[in-house]
C-alpha cells in the first residue's frame, strides 16, 4: 500500500509538469486550431537554453527562466508571423506538416551545437528528499510542481481576468464572430503562440531537471502530450491539467502494480475507453467552427 501511495504521489507532481507543458499545446490548439507537434522540440530546446545558461553563468536552473520565456515567447511570435500566419486553408492539416518540420530543424540545430550525447541539468535539490507518510519525496518534484501551479495560476488569470484573456477566450470559441466584434485575431494569435512556446520552456526546466535528454527525446514527449490534450478535450486548459494527472497517476501506479512494460498502455486503455463515450475527450466541444 505504501508503494501505491508514493507513486500516486509522484505521479501527480510529474502531472502538474505535463500539465504546464501540454497547457501551451491546448491553448495554441483552442485559439488558432493548429496542432504544433514542434511542442516537444521546444520544450526541449528550453531545457538545452537553461543548461546552456546554468553552465556559462552558473544560474540556477529555475533561474534561468527569467531569461528562457521571455526569448522563447519572442520566438513563439516569430514562428507565428514566419510558419502559422501564411497558412490560409486547411490550416489543421497544414499545421502539422509546419510544426513538424520546425521540430526537425530545432533537432538538427540542437544535434548541431550539443551532439546527441545524453545530458542533464544539475542542481542541489535533484537528490535531496524530504520524508512524508514513511517514503521520501525529491524536493525537484516538489519545487517543479509549485512552478507548474504558480505559471497554470497565471493563465488562468490571464485568461478570465483581463482584457486580453476575454478576447482570446472569444477567438476559441469563434474567431469569426471575435473578428466581426472588434478583436484583432491576428494579434491574439501572435500572442498566444508565445505564451505556448514560453510555457514550453518552463517545463523544459522541470523535465531537464528530473529526466536526462537529448535532441531526440521530443518524439516520446510529443506523443504523450498530444494523448494528454486528446483525453482532456482539445482547446480546454482544464482539460489538459485532470487529463495529465490522470495519465501520470496510472502510468505510476500500474508500474508498481503490474509491471513498468505495461504502464502506459494502462494509460491508452483509459484514452480508447473515454473516447467511446465522449469522443470530444473530458472537457472538449463537440463541433468546432471550421476556417
Amino acid at each position: 500500500m505504501r508503494i501505491v501511495l508514493e507513486a500516486a504521489v509522484l505521479g501527480v507532481l510529474t502531472g502538474g509538469v505535463y500539465a504546464l507543458m501540454a497547457s501551451g499545446l491546448t491553448l495554441i490548439f483552442g485559439v488558432m486550431r493548429i496542432i504544433n507537434v514542434g511542442q516537444g522540440a521546444l520544450v526541449i530546446l528550453g531545457a538545452y537554453l537553461s543548461f546552456a545558461l546554468s553552465r556559462s553563468i552558473h544560474l540556477d536552473p529555475f533561474l534561468t527562466l527569467i531569461v528562457t520565456m521571455p526569448v522563447m515567447f519572442l520566438l513563439g511570435i516569430g514562428l507565428q508571423f514566419v510558419f502559422i500566419r501564411p497558412l490560409k486553408t486547411d490550416r489543421e492539416a497544414l499545421s502539422v506538416l509546419i510544426t513538424y518540420a520546425i521540430a526537425l530543424g530545432i533537432e538538427g540545430v540542437l544535434g548541431f551545437f550539443f551532439t546527441t550525447n545524453y545530458i542533464e541539468l544539475r542542481a542541489w535539490y535533484e537528490t535531496a528528499s524530504f520524508a512524508i507518510f514513511g517514503f521520501h519525496v525529491t524536493w525537484v518534484y516538489v519545487f517543479g510542481f509549485l512552478l507548474c501551479l504558480a505559471i497554470l495560476g497565471a493563465l488562468f488569470v490571464l485568461l478570465y481576468r483581463t482584457s486580453f484573456g476575454a478576447a482570446l477566450r472569444a477567438t476559441m470559441l469563434n474567431r469569426t464572430a471575435a473578428q466581426l466584434v472588434g478583436v484583432d485575431v491576428d494579434r491574439v494569435s501572435a500572442l498566444a503562440f508565445g505564451i505556448g512556446v514560453a510555457t514550453a520552456a518552463a517545463g523544459g526546466v522541470v523535465f531537464g531537471v528530473t529526466n536526462a535528454f537529448n535532441p531526440g527525446s521530443h518524439y516520446d514527449l510529443i506523443s504523450r502530450l498530444l494523448s494528454i490534450i486528446v483525453l482532456g478535450g482539445l482547446g480546454s486548459l482544464r482539460g489538459a491539467i485532470i487529463a495529465a494527472l490522470i495519465m501520470l497517476v496510472t502510468t505510476d501506479i500500474a508500474a508498481v502494480v503490474i509491471s513498468p512494460v505495461w504502464a502506459s498502455f494502462v494509460f491508452f486503455i483509459i484514452l480508447v475507453l473515454v473516447l467511446i463515450v465522449r469522443p470530444q475527450g473530458l472537457y472538449g466541444v463537440r463541433v468546432r467552427e471550421r476556417i
